[in-house]
């Protein structure tokens, strides 16, 4: 093999297989892709704790798929080898959200799909599901969800308070009940009437109440 031959090889052949135009074409509308899926992200994000670096991988796990399926695309070879590389990929990080799985899948069919060629497949589906998302994730119901807990002293006096509580809102629903010697906890989801939350004051004086506190919560309950 002399020198010239080198440099006749298939590996640099495939350079050229995806021109540089068609590159940076790609990679700034999966950027921009990305940016809006991010966007769409932290407008429809509803968890205790925000984090940034998820949303960063949104727009970077875009833009990396956009580059995997064009090199994907311009070898058949190379396509059968990333399905075996890809294989040994596993995603560990904790999904707190369910809802931050579909941002997940979002993100790489954004890029699949980009990079396939299909431009307005991809804007304009990334448009209808952002509309969609941001119509649906902020959707909220007309009564927030609050938790009560009680701790009374006896039977008479929980009958008493749940009988006060219910009285003064609109729906009451037990999820919980621990008694112990002297001593009855309850959890009780209600919806208040209004945003008047005095009530709460005046079921802790009810005789036998030794404590109420009241707790908003997102309404998804584990027990």
């Amino acid at each position: 093999m002399s020198f010239s031959d080198v440099f006749k090889s298939s590996f640099l052949e495939n350079v050229t297989s995806v021109s540089i135009l068609d590159m940076v074409i790609a990679m700034v509308l999966a950027f921009a892709l990305g940016l809006f899926i991010f966007l769409i992200y932290k407008k429809t994000y509803a968890g205790v704790m925000y984090s940034s670096s998820f949303g960063v991988t949104l727009v970077s796990l875009t833009m990396i798929t956009t580059l995997v399926i064009l090199a994907v695309t311009s070898n058949v070879v190379l396509s059968l080898g990333m399905v075996g590389a890809l294989s040994i990929v596993r995603f560990r990080a904790a999904i707190k959200e369910p809802l931050d799985i579909s941002f997940l899948f979002w993100s790489i069919a954004a890029g699949i799909v980009l990079a396939a060629g299909m431009i307005p497949l991809a804007v304009f589906g990334s448009v209808i599901i952002g509309v969609i998302l941001l119509l649906f994730a902020n959707r909220k119901e007309h009564t927030n969800p609050y938790i009560v807990v009680l701790q009374c002293g006896d039977h008479a006096s929980e009958s008493n308070a749940i009988d006060y509580i219910r009285e003064n809102t609109l729906g009451c629903s037990t999820k919980s009940k621990t008694a112990r010697q002297g001593l009855v906890e309850l959890s009780l989801e209600i919806r208040l009437k209004d945003d008047n939350t005095d009530f709460i004051n005046e079921v802790s004086e009810l005789a036998g109440v030794k404590s109420a506190v009241l707790v908003s919560y997102n309404g998804e309950y584990m027990g």
